[in-house]
């Protein structure tokens, strides 16, 4: 066997990293191709219980079931939604295999909501199509997930993260280094193909309540698999579409319009009135919550005190038991009992996840990002609005992508150079006797996060917050680490540092504004189409710098029509008096 440094490299076919929703999709779906392939699935905690479905989940948010949608009026809906900034041929994808992927769950026991007739009991909460299906018995997903990658022979490690990925002398993907979070020792794993399933970034802006942890993503996804895809010359796509979401105020957590919305539940206004037509989540539906939460109206709640009792017991069933089953510990604490009180609202911390917005690491119809043989799935891929259905159709469309590519690959040389390099970055904190504690290094780039770069976006706020991230970066070299858990968050650090940056960076390249509140400037107010209607770039250039370009849109496969400006006129239109 082969080792750098005295350290083992570990080979396989096709390496996946991260074990959420897309991961274990992926690894499956490789092994599925070819049985012979060898698979490797790598976790930073345990792919039991980890992504953003470790508590599973309460509903499919896209589900395009034949006789409710099509994948074409899909296609539109999404398009219209993200101001017609998208890669239709990825969301075609997409849209044509979300039903055989329900059919596929379903038939390994992952349960859907069906009517009395057994047809699955779609809902409307789109402002124009009919894509919601309720998972009452979520709860299960990770355990069924699981049982099907030891039944495929997946090899698995858990409780290494990846912290670099390796590229041959020729530019194609080589594999990966990474550490144990438990024992701080190091891995290198060598493969002809690579499958990055890292989820949002979830840990770029500070939640209110100041806790680390305490977002409104999976805290453990924080943006490592941007940060590495970046590193490693792969294209980055519209991030300054960030996600900014509606949460219950002071609970990290959706207020869940999607549960609550077909059985009557709406978002209100202090006094009790809905304002929004559409309570789907998009830019423009969160502007107009921001406004509607900064005027004498406010603050904004989630309305269901007009329920009947049994309505409200279905709505507790479904919320309190899948997904984050602590929601009615923390209402039961405020004493706000669904029958007698509105939930106060609030939004989200910033983040990157194209499962509710619309910028991740580029990947086009087949999950291939711009370094050959590197793949990306769900949330930290750049295929908008994918929810956890996009997230297992594309670790499958990933999986088969690989599964191909890797039957052209001969044996890989590494760049031992680099791995010691990388080796020595990894180990540096362990070896300072004092320094700069990973978490206080978090808090004050997140703070500067929220004080310079949430939206609204001012040019100079984000000039100012641009300068000040640097001069964190400056201080990396002074982390310490007294642990190997705490070596796990100085790497994590410097992947929020690495993620902040491209926050800022995007934000101050694209002068217009777009997706609603996601990217709205106040001092650039109006879209611009004629300059701006692109995706935009963001890549390592040729001197290692951080650099924006723009990227054109491919040619449409479904026309938009009269319906191209919906999602503009989500406000509640107030009759004139008489």
């Amino acid at each position: 066997m082969m080792k750098i440094n005295d350290i083992p490299v570990i080979d396989t076919d096709v390496l996946v990293i991260g074990g959420g929703t897309a991961g274990p999709m992926a690894a499956v779906t490789a092994k599925e191709q070819d049985p012979n392939l060898k698979v490797m699935l790598l976790e930073k905690a345990n792919v039991k219980r980890s992504g953003a479905i470790s508590m599973g989940m309460d509903g499919l948010n896209n589900a395009v079931v034949p006789g409710h949608a099509t994948p074409e009026q899909y296609v539109k809906e999404i398009t219209i939604a993200n101001d017609g900034v998208v890669h239709q041929p990825a969301l075609m994808a997409y849209a044509t295999r979300s039903f055989p992927m329900i059919e596929k769950l379903d038939s390994w026991g992952v349960h859907f909501q069906k009517d009395e007739t057994g047809d699955y009991d779609m809902k409307k909460v789109h402002h124009l199509g009919t894509y919601v299906l309720p998972m009452p018995e979520g709860h299960n997903v990770k355990k069924i997930l699981y049982r099907r990658l030891r039944r495929n022979r997946v090899e698995i490690e858990n409780r290494y993260t990846a912290t670099r990925l390796l590229k041959d002398p020729d530019g194609n993907i080589a594999g990966m280094i990474g550490v144990n979070t438990r024992t701080a020792e190091p891995i290198i794993i060598r493969a002809k193909a690579v499958i990055m399933a890292t989820g949002a970034a979830g840990r770029i802006g500070l939640p209110t309540s100041g806790y680390l942890f305490g977002t409104y993503e999976n805290p453990a996804n924080n943006g490592d698999g941007h940060a590495m895809a970046y590193h490693a010359g792969a294209d980055l796509a519209n991030l300054e579409c960030y996600q900014v979401n509606p949460l219950l105020k002071d609970y990290n957590g959706p207020a869940c319009a999607y549960v609550t919305g077909p059985l009557g539940g709406f978002t209100s206004n202090a006094f009790g009135e809905r304002f929004i037509e559409c309570d789907y989540w998009s830019g423009q539906m969160m502007l107009e919550f921001f406004k509607e939460l900064e005027s004498g109206t406010g603050p904004v709640f989630l309305k269901l005190d007009h329920l009947a009792e049994e309505t409200i017991q279905e709505i507790e069933t479904v919320l309190h038991t899948n997904e984050r089953p602590s929601r009615g510990r923390f209402h039961e604490g405020r004493n706000v009992n669904y029958r007698q009180r509105m939930v106060e609202m609030h939004i989200s911390e910033i983040g990157f996840c194209s499962g509710h917005s619309a910028s991740g690491v580029w990947t086009d119809e087949t999950g291939a990002t711009t370094v050959p043989g590197l793949y990306g799935a769900g949330d930290m891929a750049s295929v908008p609005h994918n929810y956890m259905l996009g997230a297992f159709v594309y670790g499958q469309i990933c999986g088969e992508s690989a599964a191909e590519f890797v039957k052209t690959r001969g044996d890989i040389k590494l760049d031992e150079d680099f791995i010691v390099a990388e080796l020595e970055r990894i180990q540096a904190p362990m070896k300072r006797a004092d320094g700069i504690p990973p978490e206080q290094m978090e808090y004050k780039v997140r703070r500067l996060v929220n004080d310079y770069l949430q939206p609204p976006k001012v040019t100079k706020k984000m000039e100012i917050g641009l300068e000040r991230i640097l001069n964190v970066r400056k201080d990396v070299d002074k982390l310490c680490a007294r642990d190997p858990h705490e070596l796990l968050r100085a790497m994590e650090v410097q992947s929020i540092i690495d993620c902040a940056e491209m926050a800022a960076r995007a934000s101050l390249y694209r002068t217009e504004s777009r997706w609603g509140l996601y990217h709205y400037r106040v001092d650039c107010p109006e879209q611009n189409n004629e300059d701006w209607f692109c995706h935009t770039r963001l890549y390592k250039d040729e001197n290692g710098n951080m650099a924006s370009g723009k990227r054109p849109i491919a040619d449409y496969i479904v026309s938009l029509g009269e319906e191209k400006d919906a999602y503009n006129k989500l406000r509640v239109q107030k009759a004139a008096n008489a």
